[in-house]
């Protein structure tokens, strides 16, 4: 019963969140670096963070830590889809956020100069969710698919979290994906969103991963993982600024230069990873071989697509930005 309240609550929060963000003008307007051409309700990813806060007080304040630093990444990040915000400050809360995890987890122990190569992959992890948020129904569908997996796993495989934490942000993904997953979406995830649902699926992860100690579950992000690392690597090589947005990732290049339905795409994603991590389940004796195996393909198959299709993201881009 708590947990149809919870989501009856999340529905009737996020209604009431597309009022206000009508009424306050929080919305997405299409640029030349969309995947969409109507302006649309932004920040409707807020419900992932209302529904780990409705665990956090009502659980008797469990990885307080994670929460806090969850709460700072909320702020800055719907700060920063009212109002664009510089990146300096929004890098320092993330950075700031990541060490309040790495208390949480008890990783202070560790070298210094080891700290610090994890934390800035933590937010390289953290920010691959926003770099992947920008077609309909990926977001809520993948992070559904993320969880879904690292539930179970906590009650077949091994116990490394309070199931409820997955259970409520699992509500909160399910709230956000019923107006996401459209054809004509109703809002977007929002940097608040695509950040909150990253951050805890990273500490949801990580606590897997100390607990078993096998760096090879890093494969339940393996899809996002290798678009995000070999599009920035793509765009170094053509020597543009990174922190720029853009529309080179795959999915964006599905969407825009081949004209195919954001929600096949979305489910193609989804279905990879799926396949994936039933993969990983199977093999789970040869879980590194397994993994490497995993990334060679998704890699070979990126480039090989790059390859084919990127000449039409070049010859496309002159004329849409003269037609906006």
């Amino acid at each position: 019963m708590i947990y149809i309240f919870l989501f009856i609550t999340l529905l009737a929060i996020e209604l009431i969140y597309f009022e206000l963000a009508d009424r306050f003008n929080i919305i997405d307007i299409p640029t030349k670096r969309s995947s969409h051409s109507c302006i649309t309700l932004r920040g409707g990813g807020i419900v992932f963070y209302i529904s780990v806060a409705f665990y956090f007080f009502f659980k008797g304040f469990n990885y307080p830590y994670f929460f806090w630093g969850l709460t700072l990444i909320a702020m800055i990040s719907f700060a920063d889809d009212i109002r664009s915000l510089p990146v300096k400050p929004r890098l320092l809360v993330q950075v700031i956020a990541m060490l309040l995890m790495f208390y949480q987890w008890n990783l202070f122990m560790l070298p210094w100069q080891l700290d610090i190569v994890i934390v800035i992959f933590g937010i390289g992890i953290l920010n691959a969710f926003n770099f992947m948020d920008g077609i309909n129904g990926l977001t809520g569908g993948y992070c559904l698919l993320v969880a879904g997996a690292l539930c179970y796993i906590n009650l077949h495989r091994v116990t490394f979290i309070d199931n409820e934490l997955i259970y409520a942000f699992m509500l909160g993904l399910l709230t956000f994906t019923i107006f996401n997953f459209r054809s004509q979406t109703r809002c977007f995830a929002g940097d608040v969103g695509a950040l909150s649902a990253g951050f805890t699926l990273l500490f949801m992860l990580g606590q897997l991963i100390i607990r078993t100690g096998s760096l090879s579950y890093l494969i339940l992000l393996g899809v996002y993982g290798v678009d995000v690392v070999l599009t920035i690597i793509h765009r170094l090589i053509l020597k543009e600024n990174i922190f720029i947005a853009h529309r080179m990732h795959l999915h964006q290049l599905m969407v825009n230069e081949l004209g195919i339905p954001h929600l096949k795409v979305s489910l193609l994603y989804i279905t990879t990873q799926a396949a994936i991590i039933i993969g990983l389940f199977m093999c789970q004796a040869h879980s590194y071989a397994y993994s490497v195996c995993v990334i060679v393909i998704l890699s070979t198959a990126y480039m090989l697509f790059i390859k084919k299709y990127f000449h039409l993201h070049v010859e496309l881009q002159p004329l849409l930005c003269k037609k906006l």
